[in-house]
C-alpha cells in the first residue's frame, strides 16, 4: 500500500465555527471553540528541567572539612611536646605573629602570602619530621586575636588544608601572648 501524504498542513491551533446558515431567521451567539496543541510546551519544560538540574550538579558546596576531636574522650587532655607545636597570633591588617613552642620572647611577624605563613609551616614540618620522623606529629595553634578578621581565620584553616597539617586547634589568645603581641606593634 502506497504511502499517502495529505495536503492538509500541520495545524497546531483551530477554531472551529460552527455553520450559522443552518436556521436563517434565528439569531445565535457564536461559541468559539479552540483547540491549543502544547506539544512545544512540554518540550521547552524539560528542556528547562534538565538545564537547572545540569546547573546544579556543576555547582559544587565551598565547604571546608574540620578536623574534630572525638567527643567520647573528655577526660584526659592531648599532652604534645613544644617543640612540636608553633602558635599564630591573627592580628590586624593581615599580619600573623607567631613563635615556636613556648618561646615567646621569639615572636615574629608575617604575612599569609605563600612565602609567608605556608614557608613557616613547612619549615616547622621539616624541623620535627628531623628531630621525630613524623611531619605530622607538627601542632599548630591558631590564635585569633579580637583585631583579626573572619577571612584571616578562614585563611588560616585553608593553609592548614594547604600544607597537609592534620594537628591544628582553633583557641583563644592568652594574656601572656596578647602583652607580647602588643609590644610588637
Amino acid at each position: 500500500m502506497p504511502l499517502h501524504l495529505s495536503n492538509k498542513p500541520n495545524i497546531m491551533a483551530e477554531i472551529n465555527v460552527p455553520n450559522s446558515k443552518a436556521t436563517p431567521g434565528a439569531r445565535r451567539s457564536k461559541k468559539l471553540s479552540t483547540k491549543v496543541d502544547l506539544t512545544p510546551m512540554v518540550d521547552l519544560g524539560f528542556l528547562l528541567i534538565t538545564f537547572f538540574v545540569f546547573t546544579t550538579s556543576l555547582n559544587t558546596p565551598m565547604a571546608m572539612h574540620l578536623n574534630l576531636p572525638d567527643d567520647s574522650d573528655t577526660k584526659s587532655p592531648i599532652e604534645t611536646a613544644a617543640s612540636k607545636t608553633i602558635s599564630f597570633l591573627l592580628g590586624a591588617n593581615n599580619k600573623v605573629y607567631y613563635y615556636n613552642g613556648d618561646s615567646l620572647q621569639y615572636m615574629h611577624a608575617t604575612n599569609f602570602s605563600a612565602t609567608g605563613l605556608r614557608n613557616i609551616i613547612n619549615t616547622k614540618k621539616a624541623m620535627v619530621q628531623h628531630k621525630y620522623g613524623d611531619a605530622n606529629e607538627t601542632v599548630v595553634l591558631i590564635k585569633p586575636t579580637e583585631n583579626a578578621s573572619y577571612a584571616n581565620i578562614i585563611d588560616a584553616l585553608d593553609e592548614m588544608q594547604i600544607s597537609m597539617v592534620n594537628r591544628y586547634v582553633l583557641m583563644d589568645a592568652d594574656a601572656n601572648e596578647m602583652l607580647a603581641l602588643h609590644a610588637m606593634q
